[in-house]
């Protein structure tokens, strides 16, 4: 299971009893996998402006979630003939011991092995400094993706539109990979060629008919250039005055006159133009996804930074001061969250006895406290979602 609960209460001797009673709990019902969730003594402030830091954390927290799952989704589009592959490419930068200062690990042993980056975010600096330096990386990484799949989607829409245009029937498709100049009289005053598509089912009453469909067209100039499941491509040349009484006589017979008149230079652009957009977009390709790796991990790194700082507001608002309690995080078992849940509220009813009166009565308002569809318990709770990949 990708769901992870971070969650805090007192570090006081009653209540580090109350975290190994859970502990031994889970465990030995195999509730959830736990593990402390190590926080640095920051900068707490005034509690007024830690209450303001609550709000702005919490729109910080659902924005850095959106641009990651941004990021993870548009690997996915750039990674397109290898899907299966995605995952794997979504690895945050593993920790800060020197020996793993290089190394990418998976989400999860990033989350659960949770060091604070001391030198990107110093923690002598105010809480407010650092949750502006984590909106401004985040906002930053976002500005930069919009732009660089705004030039990538454009060189890609473009070829897509392009190759849409080498399928399809020959009533459709482009010719120009079909099409020589050797198919064409050309620049005559008097004659001109014309691409008919004509039914397999009636080859023959072409064959037998196309010179007597109007005056003037020039016997045995009619040559098979192409065929696909539906029909051939056939030429036919003939005096230029003739062209729309030709047409007009095809039709009735069921054969399509394409609207196409050889241009070389014309025809040698798009082919050019198909092989530029391909170049350009196999250029892109690596550079791309090696800044969606890259940013992928910084944005994740600080997502996992502002709950932290979550945590850490809300405890001190919670428990107040001075600052003493213990993070931890949780891994519930998938078949067992409600029965998780029901633990914790019995360990740590004592921190909060409305609260886990009101979650035993889901009809039960508190007074004073408005939720705002809001989850609360007796201790801090954030969840944290690591299936980033909306398959859907």
């Amino acid at each position: 299971m990708s769901e992870f609960w971070l969650i805090s209460a007192p570090g006081d001797k009653t209540n580090l009893q109350a975290w190994e009673r859970m502990n031994t709990v889970t465990c030995k019902s195999n509730l959830s996998s736990n593990s402390k969730f190590h926080i640095p003594d920051l900068k707490v402030g005034t509690l007024d402006a830690l209450v303001g830091l609550s709000d702005d954390l919490g729109k910080l927290d659902s924005f850095a979630e959106s641009v990651i799952k941004k990021i993870a989704q548009y690997i996915g589009e750039v990674m397109e003939d290898s899907k299966d592959k995605v995952q794997e490419n979504l690895l945050a930068n593993g920790g800060l011991k020197d020996k793993m200062k290089c190394l990418k690990i998976d989400l999860i042993s990033y989350l659960t092995r949770f060091e604070w980056d001391m030198a990107k975010y110093p923690i002598k600096q105010p809480l407010k400094n650092i949750s502006e330096a984590l909106a401004k990386q985040v906002t930053q990484i976002e500005t930069d993706l919009k732009t660089r799949s705004a030039a990538y989607n454009n060189i890609k829409g473009n070829l897509q539109s392009l190759e849409k245009k080498t399928v399809g029937n020959l009533l459709t498709r482009t010719l120009a990979d079909i099409v020589h100049k050797e198919d064409f009289v050309l620049n005559s005053e008097y004659l001109i060629t014309l691409l008919v598509v004509v039914p397999k089912s009636s080859y023959v009453q072409w064959q037998k008919t196309y010179e007597s469909l109007s005056d003037m067209v020039v016997p045995r100039s009619t040559k098979m250039i192409a065929e696909d499941a539906e029909g051939g491509l056939f030429t036919v040349t003939l005096f230029r005055k003739v062209m729309d009484d030709f047409k007009a006589k095809a039709r009735e017979n069921r054969f399509m006159v394409r609207e196409f008149y050889f241009d070389e230079k014309e025809l040698k652009c798009e082919k050019e133009e198909l092989m530029k957009l391909a170049s350009d977009k196999k250029q892109q390709y690596g550079p791309l996804l090696r800044w969606l790796k890259v940013n992928f991990s910084e944005a994740f790194v600080a997502w996992i930074h502002v709950k932290a700082l979550r945590v850490f507001v809300e405890s001190v608002l919670r428990y107040g001061l001075p600052v003493n309690f213990q993070a931890m995080l949780l891994q519930p078992n998938r078949k067992s969250v409600k029965r998780l849940r029901d633990v914790l509220n019995v360990v740590f009813k004592h921190l909060d006895e409305v609260a886990a009166a009101s979650i035993m009565d889901p009809g039960m308002d508190i007074p004073g406290l408005q939720l705002s569809n809001q989850e609360y318990y007796p201790y801090v709770y954030f969840k944290i979602d690591l299936s980033l990949l909306d398959c859907s």
